[in-house]
């Protein structure tokens, strides 16, 4: 099975990865679904989709959990009966959960230069700046600001949440893996912590409430 990164974040969080190698079928042998998540996968028509559904799952028993220890709250967003708190993302061939006793999200994404095409949608005028530096990759920065916002997103979980208005990621740099995020929403400001990682053309990006990092 493979498992393809481990990141203790702290004692009570852990980040852990999968390379999407093996076929839906293979991926199916020694997990049992809800009937709940039976319905959602038999719906999804893409198979890499599927995979990485069945992914996640092998993902939680690697951490003790079953399909059965999950639920989804209105908003969508996942969470564990014990109260423990969970993130989860997948993209491509790559899935990943977050698991902690504080609130998390977590993000994966390829990099892609389509990327550009849809910057002006979650890049605020704050951000603008920094991403003008000729020097900078601006595909991986921006891939990097979309998952970071992505991950906010998720562990803010509040309908109406923008991308754009109300998340902000000051400057950082792709040499130095860690940057500050923080989110104003109907007059309350809150700050997160987050980390970001790169491999085989992919990164993911994972946040926590500021100083549990």
């Amino acid at each position: 099975m493979p498992l393809y990164k481990t990141i203790t974040v702290d004692e009570n969080t852990n980040v852990l990865i999968w390379k999407i190698e093996e076929s839906y079928e293979l991926l199916c042998e020694g997990i049992e679904l809800t009937q709940h998540c039976k319905d959602r996968v038999s719906g999804m028509k893409s198979d890499m989709h599927r995979r990485g559904f069945m992914s996640v799952r092998h993902l939680l028993a690697i951490q003790g959990y079953t399909d059965h220890d999950l639920y989804y709250d209105e908003f969508g967003k996942p969470h564990l009966k014990d109260g423990k708190q969970i993130s989860i993302s997948h993209s491509f061939v790559f899935a990943a959960i977050i698991i902690s006793d504080h609130a998390v999200g977590i993000d994966i994404e390829k990099q892609r230069d389509k990327i550009h095409r849809i910057a002006h949608k979650f890049v605020n005028e704050g951000e603008d700046g920094y991403l003008e530096d000729q020097n900078l990759d601006k595909t991986r920065a921006l891939t990097v600001i979309w998952g970071a916002k992505e991950s906010l997103y998720k562990l803010y979980a509040t309908a109406g949440l923008s991308f754009k208005q109300h998340i902000y990621v000051p400057a950082f740099t792709l040499e130095y893996p860690f940057l500050f995020g923080a989110i104003n929403y109907q007059n309350e400001i809150t700050h997160y912590d987050m980390a970001f990682i790169e491999f085989e053309g992919f990164t993911c990006v994972y946040a926590l409430p500021a100083s549990e990092l």
